[in-house]
């Protein structure tokens, strides 16, 4: 037994300590909550929905007004392919179907091209081959009935080909979009938790040398995925929740908690080694490891917190999912790692030496120091080289795009924009309030404009016979305007290209004496990039003065923070650059399996920046510390960088290899968005923990020398009162006679009052 005076002081020790004493409630706590988040949280995948539009935004207003006037949102478009439209066959089973469509609850209108008359030419497909049959519903998808209606009817649509052989039938539109979507984002979701989970798997049996050091760190991702989703159900219930936010969230906590549960896996290895039983290492744990997995939780969530300056919902979405995905995952290290190792602790084996004072990682950054202005300018100019080419990203709006050609709503939506002329969406589309004749006259005066091929008065919603002489978008964002017509305006070149975005500003800046709203992807797109434009600076703003007060409350340097926020940007930096060059450039598409779309999502830099920014992060906080903690201790400057990435490499390579995987398995999916994200957090995680860990910090901090640890003095002594450490002095064990034989040699640093 301990003597009392090895028992340990401060919070996190006195929570070790409890999920310690009381480990089988913890773990039944858990369990519980693994089960709720089995049975009720996954409902979550259910509630979600696409939703790409700039939330507050003219185009998001426009869009919704539209919507509200018109069934088209509430549609099935079904493609008819195979024989020639004019085959009998094809026609009476056509019609057939439409007969019986027409029957089915909810259904509220059926057109195909034998039965609209003259308008039938537009579901005709140029060639003569195929044909449209759109259905309009009258019920909601998200609804009980709706579901059952959609069903009913996409498969009275499939019988067709049943009925005209040689015929295929392939169902697209708004609301097969939309659960194809939800369908696929659940699969990619388990698809990715199945390749990461066994590859992580492998990677800390590597680390630890054993199954059971290995399995706890899976058995907390786990338990805080249950969390995750129950969290992410209760926020859907609040505010709107895109589909991707799920995977997202997922791979979000999956990562941070296999990530913390190393850290305290390792520690207490290490606790273990020393002489201590496993009530003392528990609680020596969570004194240390977990200071430092609480420090990696703030840091990270103060990231997160910076999309919350944004109004779009996929934003504010991933940032409450993610604040509340840290602080699951953070319960996660800080209870049921401790409880789990109350039971296990005996049968992890313990190092049967400390790690080194040299090595690899030693001997690297003595390698840099040799030569850091070199190094720190190559390694500069490779980053900056790998983040040139985010300088051509091209900002766009996906739609049926996000899923790969094998789904029919993809393959219907190429079809319409290729072999039906007159169904292809327009470009730009405003809705204006007012009567037909006031919108075909504003229809003639878009015509004469730059850029601009033709513009059609598309529809009519109630359009009142005098129109409203108000100008610019309605302040009041109500879902329903009277006297609604819309005009599509085709343009030369892409329909998000730069000549697209340049009619949407010409449109809004001249809107005719009418009350108009500008909307269409392009001007989702345009909005999105004055979101970014006018909040990007105060999100950055704000992630920046919250992570440099972080850092210099545990350092006490101004030039710390300052470089390590600097590194940040550049690691970032190349992780879009690359991103642009596979996704945009379609580098390696072929090996990672989808079609590049010319562009990037508008919001996926954004996401990109927010989580990346926070990981990262994460590896510079706990490398910092262990140099910092040997700085105070007295070694020279040379001598702390090298010491402190030498006892700090093997376990932040680890993590970072492990955070790798995990971001690189979530890539091997089918959506698109998810795809980019997965790709672009895993080069950013390689990137930091290679060029930047390795090269970049060592080379910096050696020319900086004593600098690195300038501050004024006022700050200096503000540091002095309210600094934060992540190092905690321990006291020191009482060692039973049993075990001193397996402590290490005495050390030139006391080995209790090492960072975790």
């Amino acid at each position: 037994m301990h003597a009392p005076s090895s028992r340990c002081g401060g919070p996190f020790a006195a929570v070790g300590r409890f999920s310690f004493r009381h480990r089988r409630w913890v773990l039944a706590l858990w369990a519980l909550l693994l089960a709720a988040g089995l049975l009720f949280g996954t409902k979550v995948f259910d509630a979600a929905a696409p939703s790409a539009s700039a939330a507050g935004s003219e185009s998001a207003t426009g869009s919704a007004l539209l919507t509200a006037s018109s069934a088209s949102d509430r549609s099935i478009t079904a493609l008819v392919e195979g024989k020639a439209v004019d085959d009998p066959a094809v026609k009476a089973a056509v019609g057939a179907a439409a007969t019986d469509l027409v029957r089915i609850p909810g259904v509220s209108g059926v057109t195909d091209t034998y039965s609209a008359g003259s308008t039938g030419t537009a579901l005709r497909s140029s060639d003569g081959q195929a044909s449209l049959i759109q259905v309009q519903l009258s019920t909601d998808e998200g609804t009980p009935s709706g579901q059952k209606t959609l069903a009913a009817a996409s498969q009275r649509l499939s019988e067709i080909s049943g009925a005209a052989p040689g015929t295929t039938v392939k169902l697209g539109g708004a609301q097969i979009l939309d659960a194809q979507v939800q369908q696929q984002t659940k699969h990619d979701t388990e698809l990715g938790e199945f390749v990461t989970l066994p590859l992580t798997l492998l990677v800390m049996v590597l680390i630890f040398g054993g199954f059971l050091a290995a399995g706890l760190p899976l058995i907390g991702a786990i338990g805080s995925i249950a969390g995750a989703l129950l969290a992410l159900l209760g926020f859907s219930q609040i505010m709107p929740m895109d589909t991707s936010v799920l995977p997202i969230a997922t791979v979000l906590g999956l990562g941070l908690s296999i990530d913390y549960a190393l850290l305290m896996v390792n520690r207490f290895r290490e606790e273990r080694s020393r002489g201590a039983d496993v009530a003392a290492a528990v609680e020596r744990t969570s004194a240390t490891a977990g200071r430092t997995i609480a420090f990696s939780a703030l840091t990270v969530a103060a990231a997160l917190s910076g999309l919350f300056v944004f109004v779009s919902p996929i934003f504010r979405a991933v940032a409450a999912a993610g604040v509340s995905v840290v602080v699951i995952t953070v319960l996660s290290g800080l209870t049921l790692i401790p409880a789990l190792l109350g039971f296990v602790g005996r049968r992890i084996k313990a190092p049967v030496a400390p790690v080194p004072d040299d090595g690899v990682f030693a001997r690297t950054v003595r390698r840099v120091q040799r030569r850091p202005l070199p190094v720190a300018l190559g390694v500069g100019a490779i980053l900056l080289a790998m983040a040139a080419p985010f300088l051509t990203a091209h900002a766009q709006s996906a739609g049926a795009d996000v899923l790969p050609k094998s789904f029919s709503s993809r393959d219907v939506a190429d079809a319409l924009a290729t072999r039906f002329p007159q169904q292809r969406q327009a470009a730009v589309t405003v809705a204006v309030q007012g009567s037909t004749a006031q919108a075909e006259a504003y229809a003639q005066h878009i015509r004469t404009l730059p850029g601009v091929s033709g513009a059609t008065v598309q529809a009519s919603s109630g359009a009142s016979s005098t129109g409203s002489s108000a100008t610019g978008p309605s302040a009041t964002g109500s879902s329903s305007v009277s006297g609604l017509v819309s005009v599509g305006v085709d343009v030369n070149g892409s329909m998000q290209g730069a000549t697209a975005q340049r009619v949407v500003g010409e449109l809004r800046a001249d809107r005719g004496g009418l009350t108009t709203w500008v909307t269409g992807d392009a001007a989702t797109v345009v909005d999105f990039k004055h979101e970014v434009a006018t909040r990007g600076p105060w999100a950055l703003g704000l992630v920046a003065c919250v992570t440099f007060l972080l850092l210099f409350l545990m350092t006490g340097s101004v030039l710390v923070p300052l470089k390590a926020l600097l590194m940040n940007l550049l690691s970032l930096g190349a992780s879009l650059g690359v991103l642009t060059l596979v996704f945009q450039d379609g580098w390696f598409s072929g090996l990672l399996g989808f079609t590049p779309t010319g562009g990037l999502e508008a919001w996926i830099p954004v996401l990109v920046f927010a989580f990346a920014f926070g990981l990262s992060m994460d590896y510079e906080v706990f490398l910092l510390s262990r140099i910092k903690e040997l700085h105070e201790e007295g070694y020279p400057c040379r001598s702390s960088v090298e010491l402190g990435v030498q006892r700090s490499g093997r376990i932040i390579t680890s993590a970072g290899l492990l955070m790798v995987v995990v971001f690189a398995g979530f890539s091997t999916g089918s959506m698109l968005d998810i795809k980019e994200i997965g790709l672009a957090l895993a080069v950013a995680i390689l990137v930091d923990a290679t060029l930047v860990r390795m090269l970049l910090v060592p080379a910096t901090m050696t020319l900086f020398g004593k600098l690195n640890w300038w501050a004024p003095a006022w700050l200096r002594r503000l540091h002095a009162r309210f600094g934060l450490r992540e190092n905690q002095t321990l006291p020191a064990l009482a060692v039973p006679t049993e075990a001193a034989a397996l402590l290490p040699s005495p050390r030139t640093s006391d080995p209790t009052s090492v960072a975790a």
